[in-house]
């Protein structure tokens, strides 16, 4: 009988089945292989958001205030934050838009206390307040988008960084000694003094490399950040000659500032924060040029601020300003598309009926705003278009206005969804506010389900 080695046997019986030894190690080496796990992080893949290996879209809020209601100085309250935590996540909201950093200042209708005492002197208070917003926020599986400074006054922002370094000099927005857009002007030259950009270099290294005092864990590896954004609002000027004069160095700024964040932290996406056309004096060329280095686009929709409603008028005046608002959306859908990067609607707010400020009054056209809104987002989703996700302005929740003239004063902590330079309750989203809240709920459960239509075949 012939002799036959275990080998050839082996290997015949792989032979009928269709197999090889060869191919049998190459299989077990696969086997082997370490499978790639999807990222807990928010990363970007072509024009859309990704999370753990599946496409990341979203319902959002605002809520500047959370480092605030954080801390366990006298100015926080970390219960109402739970609580208010707890009401977003239960609504489906999944995203907050979040101060991270604040000047204080001696601008009128800024806030008081502020992260950045001076240059170099921080508020620990507010960043420990920052730290459990993030934790409270990652055992929620939520995800903050946190900016670093601010165009505008209410949080110091660029004016008050080039008031440290020159000498001592600001204006105030709304100054009748200063009208639109002087203040705008004013703030814009921040991207060409080298001395107050180094300020704000030093803040964003500050909190980028912080190690969070609850978790342990670096801000760079926390999963609950999905992007760090550069400012609220940044523009290049107020006027024609403003934004000629700055429209270079804002281009850098926002170069160099991305690659700074980019070389402390590999994980976490860039974002611009920038309001879209109205921000650029409606040159798109602008737009796209300040989102060469930004992971994904942003775009804000004020009607009211606008003047594209009248807020003593909403019967008459809304249905003009929804084909604005329709428009608006549509032109920066087609700017993402040109660009191949997502966009987020990342601020929208609209009054309440009579531009009343009180919780419990109506909010018909708020609501039919909302709608609109979200039926947008909707359908841009399901025609494939870049739109990933929308934050509405503001969570307001258990916050209240102090005061009849519904102003907030310095160092009050009743914190609603208005900054301080703004009537407290114009835009807000209290808790109270039950078919606003439907609205939302409703748009959240919407995405869970939301597919792109298939694409017919050409």
């Amino acid at each position: 009988m012939t002799s036959v080695s275990r080998r050839s046997l082996l290997a015949a019986a792989l032979a009928t089945a269709g197999l090889s030894v060869t191919g049998m190690a190459e299989a077990k080496t696969r086997k082997k292989a370490k499978v790639k796990k999807p990222s807990d992080f928010v990363t970007v893949e072509g024009t859309v958001f990704k999370l753990r290996g599946q496409t990341y879209r979203y319902v959002g809020a605002n809520i500047w205030y959370g480092a605030y209601l954080g801390s366990t100085a006298a100015f926080g309250n970390r219960a109402r934050l739970v609580k208010e935590l707890d009401d977003m996540k239960a609504l489906g909201i999944d995203n907050l838009r979040v101060l991270a950093l604040s000047e204080l200042s001696p601008l009128n209708n800024s806030l008081d206390p502020a992260t950045l005492n001076k240059p170099g002197d921080y508020n620990e208070d507010l960043l420990i307040g920052l730290d459990f917003l993030m934790a409270e926020m990652k055992k929620r599986d939520m995800r903050a988008v946190l900016y670093l400074t601010n165009f505008w006054e209410w949080s110091g922002g660029m004016t008050t960084l080039q008031y440290y370094v020159n000498g001592g000099h600001y204006i105030n927005a709304g100054d009748p000694a200063h009208p639109w857009p002087e203040f705008a002007n004013v703030s814009s030259k921040f991207y060409q003094s080298q001395a107050a950009k180094d300020v704000y270099y030093a803040n964003v290294r500050k909190v980028v490399s912080r190690v969070n005092t609850i978790t342990g864990k670096p801000y760079a590896e926390d999963t609950a950040i999905m992007a760090w954004q550069l400012s609220n609002e940044p523009r290049p000027g107020g006027s024609e000659a403003s934004i000629a004069a700055n429209e270079q160095a804002y281009y850098g700024w926002i170069k160099d500032t991305a690659m700074l964040i980019r070389s402390l932290d590999k994980n976490h996406l860039v974002s611009l924060g920038h309001e879209g056309l109205m921000g650029a004096n409606n040159q798109a060329h602008i737009v796209e040029k300040a989102h060469e280095h930004i992971d994904y686009l942003t775009a804000h929709i004020w009607p009211q601020n606008w003047s594209w409603v009248d807020g003593k008028n909403l019967a008459g005046t809304f249905d003009g300003g929804a084909e604005k608002v329709q428009a608006y959306i549509n032109a920066h859908i087609k700017m993402a598309e040109k660009l191949g990067k997502p966009v987020v609607f990342e601020e929208f707010g609209f009054p309440r009926d009579d531009t009343a400020y009180e919780p419990g009054t109506p909010t018909v056209y708020k609501d039919r705003f909302y709608a609109m809104i979200y039926k947008a987002v909707e359908d841009a989703i399901s025609h494939d278009t870049p739109v990933a996700g929308s934050n509405f302005w503001a969570w307001g929740g258990a916050g209240r206005a102090l005061h009849k003239d519904y102003k907030m004063l310095r160092g009050e902590t009743a914190y609603v969804g208005d900054p301080p330079h703004e009537p407290q309750g114009w835009y807000s989203v209290f808790n109270t506010d039950t078919s606003t809240q439907a609205l939302i709920k409703a748009h959240a459960e919407k995405l869970k389900t939301l597919r792109p239509a298939t694409k017919k075949a050409a």
